[in-house]
């Protein structure tokens, strides 16, 4: 039970729209629901699930090994519990494009991307990637673009061809993906200003901003990317990166000192997470059995 007041439908459609305007939408990643509903709390434009974060999350590196099943199952339980759009990272689209689309579309997804790396990819910010064919990465689009039912779910191509085969290269393949009806492109590893300029003057239609920490991409500011003219920038793997920071060096204080003490005004209080989950809110349900005062609690 989540009280949120948005159809999926109505997601993707507020989605759309808002893409039409001229604001940049911001998309922080995030590696639980929980984190989701932080993000929504907030006031940012939408929720951006990492299939980095999803493989780190499972003790895994990012080349590959997460399955349409694990990855859908929790972007599911994160897509739910906000009234915002979520955007989902399939990888290369794993054994199916067409049932990767109709699952994801199912699950209530708002949009999801899809990359022109081999099967066994790599982070996007590694070096030594390797691309499938042009053809091969138009025909993954165009199966996906036909098993969808709602117009409205996105399709987002990303090329990880600038740092393989030169901007150019790169620029060329998206246009013929946008022309296979990608509605959204996704320029991985972008360096600086001038490229991100470059791929904005070559490519009439949407455009994703990654802004990854410790990548090949210089950190832009909103107002920068905005003046750029880009649509969506995703801040995938702040959160976690964030949360396992502040995580180890709690965990090495108690190891340290016996005690979290010295530790306390790190963590979120009692009284923030059941805030956070709306726990009073439970109370509607049947005020015989759910009757929590959460007032009180630090």
């Amino acid at each position: 039970m989540h009280f949120t007041k948005k159809t999926v439908s109505e997601k993707r459609s507020d989605f759309s729209k808002k893409l039409k305007s001229k604001k940049l939408l911001r998309f922080p990643g995030a590696y639980n629901p929980l984190c989701a509903k932080l993000i929504a709390e907030i006031g940012f434009d939408g929720v951006y699930v990492s299939g980095g974060v999803m493989s780190n999350d499972l003790g895994l590196p990012d080349i590959g090994w997460t399955t349409l099943d694990q990855v859908s199952h929790r972007s599911s339980q994160i897509a739910r519990v906000t009234d915002l759009p979520t955007i989902v990272d399939i990888d290369t689209g794993f054994k199916s494009c067409k049932e990767t689309i109709e699952t994801f579309e199912e699950f209530g997804i708002t949009g999801v991307h899809i990359e022109d790396q081999i099967e066994r990819k790599r982070c996007g910010h590694l070096d030594n990637k390797e691309l499938i064919s042009k053809e091969r990465m138009i025909k993954k689009i165009k199966e996906c673009v036909s098993a969808r039912k709602d117009k409205n779910f996105k399709i987002i191509a990303r090329s990880d061809a600038n740092s393989v085969e030169g901007i150019d290269s790169m620029i060329d393949r998206c246009k013929a993906y946008v022309d296979a009806g990608a509605e959204v492109i996704f320029p991985e590893a972008l360096k600086d200003e001038k490229e991100f300029e470059l791929v904005r003057k070559s490519l009439d239609c949407y455009l994703l901003a990654n802004m990854t920490e410790f990548g090949k991409s210089k950190l832009l500011n909103y107002k920068q990317l905005q003046d750029l003219g880009y649509n969506i920038v995703i801040y995938p793997v702040s959160t976690q990166r964030l949360a396992m920071k502040n995580v180890e060096d709690g965990l090495r204080a108690i190891f340290a000192d016996g005690h979290q003490n010295n530790i306390i005004d790190k963590m979120q209080t009692r009284k923030r997470l059941y805030d956070l989950v709306e726990y009073e809110k439970y109370n509607s349900l049947d005020e015989k059995i759910y009757n929590f005062n959460t007032d009180g609690h630090e």
